[in-house]
């Protein structure tokens, strides 16, 4: 990576060397869960975060949009297994495991497969996040801008999620080797963020973890979502919730305070995403941690000039600090279609991906993993995505996990 002196030194290329270099010297990069799903009182959190965690390696990676019906098939004692798949390159790294660019052998489709150990998983008690991230993606999410879900299984160690694969790269990768997008390319992505986002909060699900590492592009340009595993579900417009989760820079202020927060924590997440996208920093950063937070729930939101008074006026709705009178409180997604910077935006064609991206990625085909970062694919693949251990203690902790979309059930029984 390198820095030039008529460049910048933005906040997404000042994480990404420090991911570099803590990379370097401890042979790994560390973990952020600890922090995300705790529930830590609000006077305590400048206490226990800790700068390095920060800003190393808050990476997990799925892949794609849509999946098909959403009938079940009771896979419980299906033939999907680890060998199944050929592990060509590993392309992303979480808590727990890693996230592999596969190949389906009899099929040939290529796909992301999550593996996650299920030991750490248990030790860190982090059951109900990784259930809840499958059952999001069990709601049948048949949106473009969402990753999809394939098959899930598990074998007496590990955990597998199929997922849609996407090598556009991550938005975190393109901002730290571009410092920051044009409007109007921040405005498609955005959009198409915002309809994501839409479309959950009509299923009652919040997202609560909106960030650069979790949006992925595709091969022609589009967003695609992923990591569902802070999502929470069964929360209609006007309902409430409690746990402290999410990313430091990214959290809304009521959540950063301890008190009930309402499904507007992520539109508070878009508009910290869009104004990094603008000026290359996060919404009220400082390298203080203390200060940052206390910027956030006290200090005057500061919009540079460079950006029109439409994208001044979005960011304000978007980062109010009264969940009540934020943009998308009370009708969601319409009151930002409704917003003046969206005004050229068509929404039918951009959600039928009729609009054409303001860039697309300079991808060859499926195995060209350019535009993801060398951080991972540069890693050798780990022979233990073929599982084939004994029975552990932990092989009791996921009843139910297994599941196989319909259509690819129909395919495998076909090639069989």
């Amino acid at each position: 990576m390198t820095v030039t002196q008529d460049r910048p030194m933005t906040y997404a290329k000042m994480r990404g060397l420090v991911s570099f270099f803590s990379a370097l010297l401890k042979g790994k990069k560390c973990g952020f869960s600890d922090f995300l799903h705790k529930v830590v009182p609000s006077q305590q959190v400048c206490q226990h975060l800790d700068t390095q965690k920060m800003f190393a390696a808050r990476r997990q990676k799925d892949k794609k949009s849509s999946v098909g019906p959403v009938d079940r098939v009771d896979t419980t004692n299906s033939q999907i297994k680890p060998s199944d798949f050929d592990y060509l390159r590993v392309i992303g790294r979480g808590s727990f495991g890693k996230v592999l660019l596969a190949r389906h052998r009899k099929q040939g489709g290529y796909y992301a497969v999550k593996v996650l150990q299920k030991q750490a998983i248990v030790k860190h008690k982090e059951q109900r996040h990784v259930m809840s991230e499958r059952s999001v993606l069990l709601k049948g999410l048949q949106h473009p801008f969402l990753v999809g879900l394939h098959f899930s299984f598990q074998t007496p160690n590990m955990l597998y999620f199929v997922l849609d694969y996407v090598n556009g790269g991550e938005l975190f990768y393109h901002l730290q080797r571009e410092g920051s997008f044009p409007e109007l390319r921040s405005a498609f992505y955005a959009a198409e963020m915002a309809m994501a986002l839409g479309y959950l909060h009509s299923l009652d699900i919040v997202y609560r973890d909106l960030k650069p590492e979790n949006i992925l592009l595709d091969s022609g340009g589009h967003v695609m979502l992923t990591d569902f595993g802070l999502c929470k579900e069964g929360v209609s417009i006007g309902g409430m919730m409690h746990t402290f989760c999410g990313t430091p820079e990214y959290l809304a202020p009521e959540v950063l305070r301890g008190h009930p927060y309402s499904p507007a924590v992520d539109w508070w997440g878009l508009g910290a995403v869009l104004f990094e996208m603008l000026y290359g920093l996060p919404p009220f950063y400082s390298h203080s941690k203390a200060e940052m937070f206390e910027n956030k729930l006290h200090a005057p939101l500061q919009l540079r000039s460079g950006v029109s008074q439409s994208a001044r006026s979005l960011l304000k709705g978007l980062l109010e600090r009264d969940p009540t009178r934020r943009l998308g409180a009370n009708s969601d997604l319409v009151e930002l279609q409704e917003h003046s910077f969206f005004a050229s935006t068509n929404w039918d064609d951009l959600l039928a991906r009729k609009v054409k991206p303001p860039f697309v990625p300079n991808v060859t085909g499926p195995c060209d993993v350019s535009q993801i970062d060398p951080e991972f694919t540069l890693q050798p693949v780990p022979a233990s995505v073929n599982d084939r251990c004994q029975r552990s203690a932990a092989s009791e902790a996921f009843p139910g996990f297994s599941f196989m979309n319909p259509v690819e059930y129909m395919a495998t029984q076909l090639v069989s």
